[in-house]
């Protein structure tokens, strides 16, 4: 028998041993969570839904095993959601809980109610957004660590932010299948709900690589974006009430919509992390011309056409509303640009650096890039089963085929070209102009199959 042994074998742990106490704790609390959903909710599952269950079981364990943040986070939204789903039981219709108790209980109509813990989350990701920048300003703001007490408070506010936005989504299910049958669905129907998911799982993204580089001074850059969806979430709530759960339309009655959005809005959400990274790049690498030619010149000359278009194409009342919302995006973003222009030198001694910066931008767009082909290939199967073709040229469809190509020829030109430093950054932060037209564009100036979306 051949006993030898190595010093790399002695050094190495299984997975197994690997574990700590508290790993298997967090494993036993998700097994025991999933088997009580199951027992409860189980008979109104289908076949997909209880395989996406069981799978999701493994999914999380991993996630909790190799960023041990996570498991915190995911014990907290566990108990918070159970809190608020015992709080509705106590009252009950015809059909089950009241979600009247929603406006009457104390704790929901403050906090736990899905209305409620989703306006927290706006709250709290405008807190971090300034305390993110009131840190970074600061005197212990130059280290490029991100030590300053300031910085500190802005990552545990985004903490707490993704806490109250992953509660809101988890009651707002529940109550959704409390209103009638057939009414229950996961929340990622429509605007409202797909904007609560860009928000945190952008912010858990960019959280995991605030631990992984050790470093929070990106956090005001990544943060402003975030706080740019919840100001449009805000404003979208008001103008179509759209927080009111509404019945599925008759294509989205499918348990593709389960994989294929959230996989969807992984790659939204890390594209829109990259380009912010790059615009710090920008900031550090770029002329103060090229500067003001590609971030303010730019976005004014699409203002001027998109003004020359109001006035001599004669658009209908609907495309004039569209007009005027995109002016006012883009008349925001040609002063937010402008400023950081004007900003540039104290913002530039307080970022990493170039090094980091461009390896995580390249991170985040891999991770994009692999659950947006995903996600695309998930929509193919479902337009099969609800249309009864795999691809019909849909406005959505040909946009988001644009933002698949655009990051795959980022990709193939870092890989195979060693793309680096500024003009990687250009296309990084042009590709969130190509993504956002995809995920809002389309639904403001086009129509189609998807139109079920517009705003």
């Amino acid at each position: 028998m051949n006993t030898t042994t190595t010093t790399l074998d002695l050094g190495r742990q299984s997975l197994v041993s690997r574990r700590d106490p508290l790993d298997w704790l967090f494993a036993a609390l998700v097994i025991g969570g999933a088997a009580y959903a199951f027992r409860r909710y189980g008979a109104a599952m289908d076949g997909y839904e209880k395989g996406i269950l069981f799978g999701a079981v493994p999914a999380l364990i991993a996630l909790g095993w190799f960023w041990g943040a996570l498991r915190i986070l995911a014990v907290a939204v566990g108990g918070a959601t159970l809190l608020a789903i015992n709080l509705y039981a106590r009252t009950t219709d015809s059909f089950g809980a009241d979600l009247v108790a929603g406006g009457q209980v104390f704790w929901l109509k403050y906090l736990l109610s899905s209305q409620s813990a989703i306006l927290w989350m706006g709250t709290l990701f405008f807190m971090s957004t300034l305390f993110y920048w009131f840190g970074f300003f600061s005197r212990q703001g130059g280290d490029v660590r991100g030590d300053a007490a300031g910085l500190r408070i802005g990552s545990r506010l985004a903490w707490a932010a993704v806490f109250m936005a992953l509660t809101g989504t988890m009651v707002r299910w529940y109550e959704s299948h409390q209103i009638a049958p057939m009414v229950g669905h996961i929340p990622v129907s429509n605007l409202y709900e797909v904007f609560v998911l860009f928000c945190w799982l952008t912010t858990l993204f960019y959280l995991y690589y605030e631990s992984h580089y050790k470093t929070r001074a990106l956090g005001p850059f990544v943060m402003l974006i975030i706080s740019a969806a919840v100001g449009f979430l805000l404003w979208y709530t008001v103008a179509r009430e759209a927080q009111e759960i509404q019945p599925l339309l008759p294509a989205l009655q499918s348990w593709w919509m389960k994989l294929h959005v959230p996989a969807n809005f992984i790659g939204y959400g890390t594209f829109a992390l990259s380009a912010m990274v790059a615009l710090a790049c920008l900031l550090k690498t770029s002329t103060t011309r090229n500067l003001w030619v590609g971030l303010v010149g730019a976005p004014g000359v699409v203002l001027a056409l998109m003004g020359l278009y109001a006035l001599l194409g004669a658009p209908d009342a609907a495309m004039q509303g569209a007009l005027v919302k995109g002016a006012r995006m883009l008349g925001g973003t040609t002063a937010f640009f402008a400023l950081m222009i004007w900003l540039r030198g104290p913002i530039n001694a307080r970022t990493p650096t170039l090094e980091l910066m461009d390896d995580l931008m390249y991170k985040a767009i891999a991770v994009g890039f692999a659950f947006f082909t995903i996600a695309t290939v998930l929509g193919a199967f479902w337009a099969a089963e609800a249309w009864g073709g795999y691809w019909s040229w849909d406005p959505k469809e040909t946009w988001a085929l644009i933002v698949w190509l655009n990051y795959a020829a980022w990709l193939h030109m870092r890989l195979m070209k060693g793309l680096r430093g500024t003009a990687s950054a250009w296309w990084a932060l042009g590709g969130l102009i190509v993504t956002t037209f995809a995920f809002l564009g389309v639904n403001m100036f086009l129509s189609g199959l998807h139109s079920y979306g517009t705003l």
